[in-house]
């Protein structure tokens, strides 16, 4: 009898432009890698997240073991964290029968321990490797891709956040249509060539094998420009194309899916067509979850900056492209916030970038307040050269300033315009504990992080009433909030409670009306804040 052919995979989780895969995300490369396997003959795949390991399970015996980790644009992360290089070559020791790394942690130092180090398609290599040929960097082929997909999509049910609050993200194409030009100066995808578009029946094929599988959620993502899926126009600002957009997102919608949202957008392309892009925009935000956000790769608002670096968009583009998102997304939706709103990505550090550049972006984001447009999220992050070095040294105290610049006058406006006092929240995730604080967000991407005064038991979902905003983050109140009931630690969390009179109420209670809660509060202001939040009885 024949022994089984069993493939590793270590998740040491991805973070980058084009993919998220740090949980509650599991990245597509990752399933793509799995299916891979299976296509070249291995009879079983276990998949072993970072987590699993720091939480002590063993790594498996096996024929090839694959590692997939790096962030190339980390971010602020609530429950866990990327591999670290430290946990890297602590358990490559241990890793059995041929290696292989992939992710941005296949340029460091650590990675020289492996058998093959990967920079394009792990996937793609793997499945070479394993078929008896040599193992090669390329880029899978269209039919490999929807075929690894596909067969990939079941280890998913071994992924420690299956069902919820897992989102499996989708990829829609490779590629950037500005390819021919080379596209902007720190980005990779223009250098993958012309965009290999999946159609929209391949990616519903995924998608409802993943949805009949149990997953509840996903991120169309993977793509430079979701206005610009399934445009066959091959200009650097294509045509958008509304019937394939619509094809595929009344799709998605129809399969029931919890949560659906989409990835980045060109704001030239937007603002080039606006009579295509704002039936795009509807389709999306009638048939996504709100809290949805379009990530628009601004990157500056400095016109020779734009040029040095052949940016994708000048400024009174982004200016066009918000002010539409805006028009079409600002309605709130059923979990309380609005449809569809943009993201901002700034970038410093790019050629030809002088004191000045931070001004005109500081500019363009007062522009944006001063018009009462929302912004969801404003990403501000240093280049990082993955594609080649840059010549300006970024000034620290300069770019630190610009960050707490945005952080106190812009964002907290955008966050009182996105959920005023006293929006609900539905089904925020409770995440984590830290001190008598509880943590959540909602699924998808770019959520609301959201701050209960008080613990609130983890792995649960609560709507929420929105009492007070910080800089990135919001405080709110479980709700409805039964003061009659709540431990005297919650009630202190109450606006303008406080200890002192949570001690009081608890003594006092239980209370049937308003009146009987005035007559212990004693501030008419402090009861009319809470009417709203709790309930009595």
């Amino acid at each position: 009898m024949a022994k089984e052919i069993v493939i590793a995979l270590i998740d040491g989780y991805i973070d980058d432009p084009a993919a998220l895969g740090v949980p509650p995300y599991i990245s597509p490369m990752i399933r793509s890698i799995a299916g891979a396997a299976l296509d070249a003959g291995a009879d079983r795949v276990e998949y072993i997240s970072i987590d699993m390991i720091r939480k002590g399970r063993r790594i498996p015996d096996a024929a090839v073991t694959v590692v997939l980790s790096g962030n190339t644009v980390p971010g602020k992360y609530l429950r866990t964290m990327p591999m670290s290089l430290k946990e890297l070559s602590e358990i490559t020791p241990k890793l059995k029968g041929w290696k292989m790394i992939s992710g941005s942690a296949a340029d460091s130092k650590e990675a020289e321990a492996f058998d093959f180090i990967i920079k394009q398609d792990p996937a793609a290599s793997l499945y070479d490797g394993i078929s008896g040929k040599e193992v090669l960097e390329r880029y899978r082929t269209l039919e490999e891709w929807n075929r690894w997909m596909m067969l990939g999509a079941d280890i998913v049910t071994q992924h420690q956040d299956f069902p919820e609050p897992l989102v499996a993200e989708i990829e829609s194409y490779r590629g950037c249509h500005r390819y021919k030009s080379g596209g902007c100066s720190y980005c990779i995808e223009p250098m993958k060539g012309k965009p290999l578009m999946r159609s929209p029946g391949d990616i519903l094929a995924e998608a409802r094998k993943l949805r009949d599988l149990g997953v509840r959620n996903i991120r169309i993502g993977g793509q430079t420009c979701i206005v610009s899926f399934g445009s066959e126009d091959d200009s650097e600002t294509p045509r958008p194309n509304p019937s394939a957009v619509r094809e595929l997102f009344e799709g998605l919608h129809s399969m029931g899916f919890d949560t659906i949202h989409v990835d980045n957008a060109n704001p030239a392309v937007i603002a080039t067509y606006p009579k295509e892009a704002e039936e795009i925009l509807r389709i999306i935000a009638d048939n996504c979850t709100d809290g949805n956000v379009l990530a628009l790769g601004m990157e500056t608002a400095d016109p020779f900056v734009i040029t040095e670096n052949n940016l994708n968009s000048m400024p009174d583009q982004v200016m066009d492209a918000v002010r539409l998102i805006n028009k079409v997304g600002s309605d709130r939706g059923e979990r309380g916030m609005p449809k569809l709103l943009p993201g901002i990505n700034i970038i410093c550090g790019l050629d030809g970038e002088t004191k000045n550049t931070y001004a005109m972006d500081m500019d363009i984001l007062n522009r944006m307040k001063d018009e009462g447009l929302m912004i969801r999220r404003i990403n501000i992050r240093q280049v990082l050269p993955v594609r080649r070095p840059f010549e300006v040294k970024v000034d620290q105290r300069r770019f630190k300033k610009f960050k707490e610049e945005v952080r106190e006058d812009i964002d907290r406006v955008m966050l009182e315009r996105i959920v005023p006092y006293g929006t609900i929240l539905k089904d925020v995730y409770m995440e984590l504990n830290d001190g008598n604080t509880t943590f959540g967000r909602q699924i998808g991407s770019y959520p609301l992080l959201v701050g209960i005064p008080y613990k609130v038991d983890t792995e649960e979902f609560h709507d929420v009433f929105v009492t007070e905003w910080g800089f990135r983050s919001i405080t709110g109140i479980t709700y409805p909030f039964d003061i009659n009931h709540m431990p005297m630690s919650s009630l202190a969390g109450l606006p303008g409670i406080g200890k002192k009179r949570a001690s009081k109420l608890v003594m006092e209670r239980p209370f049937s009306s308003l009146e009987e809660l005035a007559a212990v509060i004693e501030d008419p202001s402090v009861v009319e804040k809470l009417k709203d939040i709790i309930v009595l009885g």
